[in-house]
């Protein structure tokens, strides 16, 4: 199924009006899309499901991240945001049952921070330089890191990190994907290693989404998506006709991947060592894809043309096809990150 999001349908952020088709009421009308503004004064943009901007919850930082994803983590009740310029992290939390975050605390990082991810009790950060981990307990993230090191190439072309069983897998734009291992307390330890088996044809890992032991990464100007296990580059994929995969989201059998030239999402089946494009196109934009996010039934993404970013959301099926529930645009064109946080998440007070 194919969905095209023309800008003359979308709304303004601050109008009161809505312009694309509603969806039908879902049992997860409850949930939230989150984004960033990615300005100077970041703020985390919350959203329900059916557009409605729900709060503008300042960082605390400064935006000016571009060229990555995982600009924005949620874990639970946990939910951390990138403010590249001022060279931090936010930490907010969410009540359960309430449409409500409140920032916690701002999170020193080594250097200027891309992408952050949750995992073995710890926040992870990825600057432009190294890497980073934060350990969580009864005080929340602590804003000493307890692991760090710096990357291989270290070039400041860092996009993003992603959770693996007992490494961090992650992507730099200078034609690396590397791992670095954690400890039994899931802190980053040793040194940062390029896997094996990379095409002799690489040309700038982008994207990734993880799970277990697997890596799915976008090796966005050769056109291909690949799978790293076990230290190695097992499978390469061409993404047809849809140009510089870029950013991914994974669940499921499915694998989306939205690709920014092209201005659309691609669907694939995902088993074993197999990647195999299932659908070319699923959603088309006018604007050039920043990030993707699918949870719930829902995909989010969040896409940008030369005035205005777009968040669209999405009811997905369970053949993995894409139906627009609502878009909205945002009046300036960094908008970074996106997550989506399930109704019931949070704490209670």
């Amino acid at each position: 199924m194919k969905i095209a999001i023309y800008g003359s349908a979308l709304l303004a952020l601050m109008s009161a009006g809505v312009a694309c088709a509603q969806g039908s009421s879902g049992w997860n009308d409850g949930d939230l899309i989150v984004t960033a503004s990615n300005t100077a004064n970041n703020a985390l943009l919350v959203y329900s499901t059916h557009g409605g901007l729900v709060d503008r919850i300042p960082t605390g930082g400064a935006g000016g991240v571009s060229g990555n994803a995982g600009g924005i983590a949620q874990n639970h009740d946990l939910l951390a945001v990138v403010n590249f310029g001022s060279d931090n992290v936010s930490v907010f939390s969410k009540f359960a049952g309430r449409n409500t975050l409140r920032l916690e605390k701002v999170v020193p990082a080594i250097t200027s921070p891309v992408s952050v991810a949750f995992g073995r009790n710890h926040l992870y950060i990825l600057t432009a330089t190294h890497i980073e981990s934060h350990p969580i307990g009864r005080a929340g993230v602590s804003p000493v890191a307890d692991g760090k090191a710096q990357l291989v190439v270290a070039d400041g072309s860092a996009a993003q990190v992603g959770v693996i069983d007992g490494e961090l897998v992650i992507t730099e734009k200078t034609n690396v994907i590397e791992k670095i291992g954690l400890n039994d307390q899931g802190a980053v330890t040793g040194a940062t290693r390029a896997v094996a088996n990379i095409p002799a044809n690489v040309n700038a890992p982008f994207g990734l989404a993880t799970r277990g032991n697997d890596a799915y990464v976008t090796i966005a100007h050769a056109n291909e998506i690949s799978l790293v296990r076990d230290d190695a580059v097992l499978t390469v994929t061409d993404s047809g006709t849809q140009m510089s995969p870029c950013w991914l989201a994974l669940d499921g059998p499915f694998l989306f991947s939205a690709n920014s030239p092209s201005h659309s999402v691609s669907r694939y089946a995902v088993y074993g060592q197999k990647i195999i494009q299932d659908a070319a196109v699923v959603a088309t934009f006018n604007g050039n894809p920043t990030d993707i996010a699918y949870r719930d039934g829902l995909a989010a993404v969040v896409d940008a043309n030369a005035s205005v970013s777009h968040l669209s959301v999405f009811d997905v099926d369970g053949d993995g096809n894409f139906s627009l529930k609502r878009s909205v645009t945002i009046d300036n064109t960094a908008t970074n990150g996106v997550a989506i946080l399930h109704d019931n998440e949070g704490f209670n007070d």
